[in-house]
């Protein structure tokens, strides 16, 4: 899993409560295997048109001044509905890093650590703020430092976010429960030793 320490990158706001993991990556695409290629399925209801071919324009990922958008801005309750992992992994692969939200799913937002995307919990009156900064200043950009656990503009604006120790260190790190393991493989190999395992 790659770590995440800085980065910088264009907002794509998707002003939306409630967006669901079926949004994010409709069940008819959950056939593959592998954890790339979803990011050309994510948001597909929303992305085209009846036709299930054409861009819509009027979608948010659709814009061109959202294209290489790497941070998702977005409302309460990101990542509600089913469990499926497969949601972080569509956003990873279409590019995004950071999601800026009042609220997410749990189960998602625990997902999203073991997927290097950094869910980043603000409240309403920062969410709304950042929005209004968004659409006063596009393309607009913000740099999220996971080391000092802020978001910054070039505008002067700071904003301190709160993160779980062990997450943060996981994504500093860039590590997932399998990482995690590995990193610890010489004193397993020790204590297996020792009881006769090996």
């Amino acid at each position: 899993m790659k770590s995440f320490i800085r980065h910088t990158g264009i907002v794509v706001p998707m002003d939306r409560n409630d967006v669901d993991t079926d949004q994010i990556i409709p069940k008819q695409f959950l056939k593959r295997i592998e954890r790339t290629g979803f990011g050309k399925f994510a948001f597909y209801d929303w992305r085209y048109k009846d036709d299930q071919f054409s861009p819509d324009p009027d979608f948010e990922l659709n814009k061109p001044e959202f294209q290489g958008g790497t941070i998702l801005l977005t409302r309460c309750n990101f990542g509600c509905g089913s469990s499926r992992e497969h949601a972080p992994w569509a956003l990873d692969d279409y590019g995004f890093r950071v999601l800026l939200a009042s609220g997410f799913a749990d189960i998602f937002y625990n997902n999203c650590f073991q997927n290097g995307i950094l869910p980043i919990r603000l409240s309403e009156t920062v969410i709304d703020e950042l929005f209004k900064c968004e659409a006063e200043r596009r393309p607009y950009k913000l740099t999220i430092d996971l080391e000092s656990c802020s978001i910054s503009d070039n505008s002067g604006l700071v904003i301190p976010f709160a993160i779980d120790y062990s997450k943060r260190r996981r994504l500093l790190n860039g590590l997932d429960d399998i990482g995690i393991t590995l990193s610890r493989e010489d004193k397993i190999t020790a204590y297996e030793k020792s009881n006769g395992l090996l």
